[in-house]
């Protein structure tokens, strides 16, 4: 598959965030001046994604790949390395959410007085590399802008996060470069097999991918492997979770925000582009290991956050427990019949795009608490709802769609996952779906425990969101019902993404 062209659409709202930050590095000047730039940046991020989105061809013969931009960028024999930058169904949607969570993030952080220059200078170019990895189709450069990425997120904790924040920060570090390594591996060995010398993803993820007919220096399972490795530490999965909890106990509120929202969801996305797309046949067979781990993340997680007394605390863990359904609705090709597997893919796909949006609002609800209440430890709090009725019925509705309420955005991917993987997979599914039944306990305890408990003399003079604060809330409220109302606004765009996969999948109709 030959994609030419250039557009300049995907390359604007890639780098459109980047620009916007070396602006304000070099020309803004002033603290208010630097927000309300962030602000107009962002916003502009925010509708180029939006027209991405909106002039994506869902019809039948529309190219997969689309809005492609495409030159030589190392045009030596010896590397052939393309800047190449396109959407297709499963992209298109995660463009949005970065757009989207990113406009939030940067309207979270209005209250930043703490070097506040290079405080949105390094969001904006978070929001730069996430966007990249998404967009991308070199192998090279996706693994350039997921490198990039954390420079950008090590910063933003470890300045202006609290608690052990270098240590968190770091944590953070290690674990992603260490997964990071596995990665380069991988890509280094696909571009040096003879019959391949070649970054592209197109190639590598189309019906009838040379990958199988290649003979790779390491075996088609290895290299699933690395690729796996680094993704799993990424969404994080067990047993590689540990630097979640930390990372976002410490992080500030808009980290925290494109954290859960959009970072993990890059190892979620890595998996279906790569393992999926490019290994379809070790993720048929590696299936069953696949729904095993992510049966153990869901539980695991889901008891792990009962026993948390920490706000920011009990939603990372959370986050462990609701990406084990990612990997479940990935396992489900292993049942390799037709229809069903769309459905278990198309639930993994939507968890990424659902789980992002209430994440994102349950952390920018949490963070307004621990701005007003200077506390986030639950016995220390208790009637909140009374003075922050705005917060408060924003965390209520995000965890009432964490934990699968019908009419809303979770209840949609969760649902896909389990018809997905129940037929091949009964009781391992069923002992996952506990898991949401034990979501409902710990959001319940904790709503009940923070903000509809005995109101406590200390919080009565604390104010509810103002004007800059509720409009990320209500960007994220929109959305959450929105998409459960009507999710076919986000599935069928999916389902367009994950069909040229579900051709190469063994026996899938």
């Amino acid at each position: 598959m030959d994609i030419s062209g250039y557009s300049g659409l995907m390359t604007a709202t890639v780098f459109v965030p980047a620009a916007g930050a070396v602006a304000i590095l070099l020309l803004v000047r002033g603290d208010r001046n630097i927000r309300l730039f962030a602000v107009a940046v962002a916003l502009a991020d925010l509708v180029l994604s939006l027209v991405v989105f909106a002039f994506f061809d869902l019809s039948d013969g529309a190219d997969r790949f689309q809005m492609v931009d495409k030159f030589a960028w190392i045009p030596v024999d010896s590397l052939k390395a393309n800047f190449f930058l396109g959407v297709d169904g499963l992209s298109v949607p995660l463009v949005a959410l970065t757009g989207l969570l990113g406009f939030c993030a940067v309207l979270a952080s209005w209250h930043i007085k703490l070097r506040v220059k290079e405080y949105f200078f390094w969001l904006l170019l978070l929001q730069t590399a996430v966007m990249g990895v998404f967009s991308t189709l070199d192998l090279l450069l996706f693994f350039m802008f997921w490198e990039l990425e954390l420079v950008p997120m090590y910063m933003l904790i470890s300045i202006w996060g609290s608690g052990r924040k270098e240590y968190s920060a770091m944590k953070f570090l290690v674990f992603t470069l260490l997964g990071s390594a596995f990665m380069l591996v991988a890509i280094v060995t696909i571009f040096l097999t003879p019959e391949l010398g070649t970054f592209d993803m197109t190639q590598l993820t189309t019906k009838g991918t040379i990958l199988v007919s290649a003979g790779v220096l390491i075996p088609l399972s290895g290299l699933f492997w690395l690729f796996f490795v680094a993704f799993a530490i990424k969404l994080p999965t067990w047993p590689v979770h540990s630097w979640l909890p930390d990372a976002h106990t410490d992080a500030p509120t808009a980290a925290s925000v494109m954290l859960a929202g959009v970072l993990l969801k890059m190892g979620g996305y890595g998996l279906l582009r790569i393992n999926v797309g490019m290994f379809p046949s070790q993720t048929d067979r590696f299936a069953w290991a696949l729904v095993a781990l992510g049966v153990v993340s869901v539980l695991y997680g889901a008891v792990v956050t009962m026993r948390q007394t920490d706000l920011k605390r009990l939603i990372a863990f959370s986050s462990v427990s609701h990406m084990g359904l990612v990997l479940i609705g990935i396992g489900s090709v292993g049942i390799a019949e037709g229809e069903l597997t769309v459905t278990g893919l198309n639930g993994a796909a939507m968890q990424l795009f659902t789980h992002g949006t209430i994440t994102g609002l349950l952390f920018l609800g949490v963070g307004l608490v621990y701005d007003k209440a200077h506390t986030r430890y639950i016995p220390d709090l208790g009637g909140l709802a009374g003075r922050m009725p705005i917060v408060a019925g924003a965390i209520l509705l995000a965890g009432l769609a964490s934990l699968g309420l019908p009419g809303l955005s979770g209840f949609v991917s969760e649902l896909l996952v389990f018809m997905g993987a129940f037929r091949a997979y009964d009781w391992p599914t069923a002992l996952a779906v506990i898991g949401i039944v034990l979501a409902a306990g710990y959001i319940l305890w904790m709503m009940e425990r923070a903000f509809f408990g005995p109101r406590r003399e200390r919080f009565d003079e604390i104010t509810d969101a103002s004007l800059v604060e509720a409009i990320p809330l209500l960007i994220m409220v929109i959305t959450i019902v929105g998409i459960g109302f009507y999710p076919s606004l986000l599935t069928d765009v999916f389902e367009i993404g994950l069909a040229p996969m579900l051709e190469v999948l063994p026996g899938a109709g």
